[in-house]
């Protein structure tokens, strides 16, 4: 079976840019134009919607423990808005439940490490080390000379 539409209500998406499961069987779907995470279960029926969110794309659920939510969000990189602190490209870690615990890289974009520039892809490893791949250079800048160097992989290591 499949469900969703395009639109903007409850079990519709703008991009339906990445997916994942929780060790309960919910459903995770990060709409990303919509600037939002929507929730289902097993079956496909709406839960809830998460908001407070700046385009994700990148989703992953760590299964053990506490089950946190990581998600790789773009930013809202529109006019002044795309320098802003608090709207920039970031990694948000969330519990289950969709509270905000964390987030990282939450000022303008940057090369610089734990700076983002469009996260798209995140993992954790056994140690709770980040991995998150990024699109270094993206269609806002098709018309620029690109930096002689390109991140597409950061490593965030986990201390403590």
């Amino acid at each position: 079976f499949s469900w969703g539409e395009s639109g903007t209500g409850p079990g519709q998406f703008n991009i339906a840019h990445n997916i994942a499961t929780d060790k309960d069987g919910w459903v995770y779907v990060a709409d990303r134009e919509n600037q939002r995470m929507q929730v289902f279960d097993r079956n496909g029926k709406f839960e809830t919607q998460w908001i407070n969110m700046a385009k994700p794309c990148g989703l992953f659920i760590d299964k053990s423990g506490e089950q946190r939510v990581y998600v790789g969000e773009l930013g809202v990189a529109i006019g002044p808005n795309s320098q802003a602190y608090g709207l920039g490209p970031r990694v948000t870690i969330m519990d289950i439940k969709g509270n905000v615990l964390a987030r990282l890289g939450d000022g303008p974009e940057g090369i610089e490490p734990g700076q983002f520039t469009a996260p798209h892809g995140v993992s954790i490893d056994s140690h709770g080390d980040i991995y998150v791949g990024e699109v270094s250079w993206t269609a806002s800048r098709r018309y620029a000379n690109p930096p002689d160097e390109i991140r597409s992989l950061q490593k965030l290591v986990r201390k403590g």
